[in-house]
């Protein structure tokens, strides 16, 4: 079960397109199939029963290459807690479960637009996160 909150706003805090040159585009472009994504979650309590998640995606060549290029986007969500007392462990579920389950589709595709933008109209990072299975990881 969730929590009942209320999003008070959500918006790109920190945004970073890194294509030193040209030529790092093109091998770039090659190589684009060799990128990963990565996610980051985490969050900080603020007074009246809000809480700021910061959901950072990191786009990067898995590989050592010195010809590429590194997107990284922070998303910030500004949440408001509506329930009265909820346990730590009910707020951590919440932060990195329920509400990404949320917001992430917008984040993706703010994101994939950032990338197509920046010299890459191809591509497309499919692929559903299972947000539940990555909170129950956390707590083996």
């Amino acid at each position: 079960m969730s929590i009942k909150h209320k999003i008070i706003l959500k918006y790109i805090k920190d945004l970073s397109v890194e294509i030193p040159d040209a030529e790092s585009l093109i091998v770039a472009r090659d190589r684009i199939s060799q990128y990963g994504l990565n996610l980051d979650i985490s969050s900080k309590p603020l007074k009246n029963k809000m809480i700021e998640v910061f959901t950072k995606l990191t786009y990067a060549d898995k590989e050592k290459s010195k010809r590429k290029a590194h997107f990284e986007m922070i998303y910030s969500t500004l949440v408001q807690i509506e329930e009265e007392s909820p346990n730590k462990q009910q707020i951590k579920k919440f932060i990195l479960c329920d509400l990404q389950e949320d917001i992430y589709p917008e984040i993706q595709e703010a994101f994939i637009q950032i990338l197509k933008k920046s010299g890459f109209p191809e591509i497309n990072i499919s692929g559903k996160i299972d947000f539940l299975k990555l909170y129950q990881k956390t707590q083996n």
